[in-house]
């Protein structure tokens, strides 16, 4: 079973809230004060630790659910899947109201700011295991005819424009790099000349995407496990706020690798 932190914030702020009401509503003046010992001022109260507890809690967890839930939430990039756009060890933040505001708990949307467009990197709950967020880049929206031939994209019968760059990309020297241009975003894409092409041709369905990773040959997709449905959208990713790599393992323990600290800062693009 995974570990819901949403919902975990969502019963600390109700919990905490309730004891606070019910104590200031019925129990509160009931209680006699207790004089201060050497000091000027209020009087102290005879206030249980629960209570006094619960009013500290209460708005520092509403405050993170509100912040977590509508605003701007962190992720860190598990896997190359996003190669070079965003590299294993970056932590980004996710705007998460760009596409609507939705129920922490349920993630119903209630207000709808937008959808997504081509070009956007977006996080989402993977469609086989909602308990799993991914990332990767929306490559056709809802009635979008998308089709991949000998590794060159097409959207409704447009190829898309590639422009080579020049060398491999870091340690991956079979991987060639390609500035892609999906409508008004230009990004960097991988591609392994050696790995067998995936040709395929689909029709994106109404509230649905179809997304595909940077790293086109190391990627599992949408190509492997279908769309994302609308209501499985997080947020859009917009920053890099840290990077480092920290991996271990059963022979090494902790290996961390020093960050990139030019990436911090970084827009994802």
């Amino acid at each position: 079973m995974s570990f819901d932190f949403e919902l975990l914030l969502v019963l600390a702020t109700v919990i905490s809230g309730v004891i606070w009401l019910v104590d200031a509503r019925y129990f509160a003046k009931r209680r006699a004060p207790v004089p201060s010992e050497g000091e000027e001022g209020e009087p102290k109260t005879n206030e249980p630790y629960l209570v006094e507890f619960a009013r500290f809690l209460f708005p520092v967890v509403l405050i993170v659910l509100v912040l977590r839930g509508f605003v701007a939430e962190p992720f860190k990039i598990p896997s190359g899947s996003m190669l070079p756009s965003l590299e294993v060890g970056d932590f980004i933040l996710v705007n998460k109201f760009a596409y609507g505001l939705r129920l922490p708990v349920g993630h119903q949307r209630f207000v709808n700011l937008g959808d997504p467009e081509r070009g956007d990197v977006i996080v989402f709950r993977y469609p086989e295991n909602p308990d799993i967020d991914y990332i990767k880049r929306v490559i056709g929206v809802p009635g979008d005819e998308i089709a991949y031939y000998n590794k060159l994209l097409y959207i409704n019968g447009e190829p898309v424009s590639l422009e080579k760059r020049e060398g491999f990309y870091k340690n991956h020297p079979q991987a060639l790099r390609y500035k892609e241009t999906l409508g008004d975003v230009k990004h960097d894409i991988l591609v392994n000349s050696m790995a067998p092409a995936r040709d395929f041709v689909v029709n994106v369905p109404e509230e649905h995407y179809f997304v595909m990773g940077d790293n086109r040959d190391n990627s599992r997709d949408s190509r492997v496990w279908g769309f994302v449905p609308e209501e499985n959208l997080v947020g859009e990713a917009f920053l890099i706020w840290m990077n480092w790599n920290c991996t271990f393992g059963a022979m090494t323990r902790w290996a961390c690798q020093m960050p990139e600290w030019s990436r911090i800062g970084s827009v994802i693009e």
